[in-house]
């Protein structure tokens, strides 16, 4: 593969940054994305030279066929009681390490499979540092019954008329069969009241609000450096 450089190069050196959390016997949650995948490369080339012996479960179905390329066995989510740590990327991260998510259409998973774990770490390259979310659409995973009601809801508590998601000019489904309607609000003056009121929309499975759940993230930069930042 050749070497990456620019943002990649920020994204690759995050994700070797992670390797340095992982311990034999844990169990991991692999998340989804680009700074992710390397995450997975990286992860299958360290147990390939039998440096470590983990257990892992995936948040996607492209993560999970990834994972087997890699040589990595993937669990399901339900074999185990609790994960110690899973890494996973991000859209967007503020100060207080708060996530927009979705961007890949996996963030059901992302969020199930985080919230099972006893640590969230976030790998990105510096461009995902924010110091406010919102300029990335806030990703809503909606139900495709009733889904044009759904997004009428939607609209009333963002102030904003969400979009679907569309791929090659049909809708983008996730991994359960759903839809992705994205919101462009701009800057979300209070996050914690619009996951609350997004939570109380019949319809709405999932928004892509990753609140108080990031105990760190390490950011890369294009020099191919690394750093860890702690939330504020």
């Amino acid at each position: 593969m050749t070497e990456p450089t620019g943002k990649e190069l920020g994204k690759k050196t995050a994700a070797a940054m992670a390797l340095d959390h992982l311990r034999n016997g844990m169990t991991v949650g692999l998340g989804s994305g680009s700074t992710a995948e390397w995450f997975v490369r990286l992860l299958g080339a360290r147990m390939r030279e039998g440096g470590l012996d983990i257990a892992c479960t995936a948040t996607s179905k492209r993560t999970e066929a990834l994972a087997r390329e890699e040589g990595i066995v993937i669990r399901p989510l339900d074999d185990f009681e609790r994960l110690d740590l899973t890494v996973d990327g991000a859209d967007e991260i503020d100060p207080a390490l708060d996530l927009i998510k979705g961007g890949g259409a996996c963030h059901l998973i992302e969020k199930i499979v985080a919230s099972a774990s006893d640590t969230l770490i976030v790998i990105a390259d510096d461009s995902k540092l924010v110091p406010v979310l919102g300029a990335f659409p806030l990703p809503v995973e909606i139900t495709t019954l009733g889904w044009k009601t759904t997004m009428r809801r939607i609209a009333e508590v963002t102030g904003d008329v969400p979009l679907i998601r569309r791929g090659e000019g049909e809708p983008v489904l996730t991994d359960e069969g759903n839809f992705i309607v994205d919101c462009h609000m701009g800057q979300i003056a209070d996050a914690a009241a619009l996951a609350t009121a997004l939570n109380a929309v019949p319809g709405m499975v999932e928004h892509g609000l990753f609140l108080g759940m990031a105990s760190r993230a390490l950011i890369g930069a294009a020099d191919g450096t690394a750093r860890e930042v702690l939330p504020v």
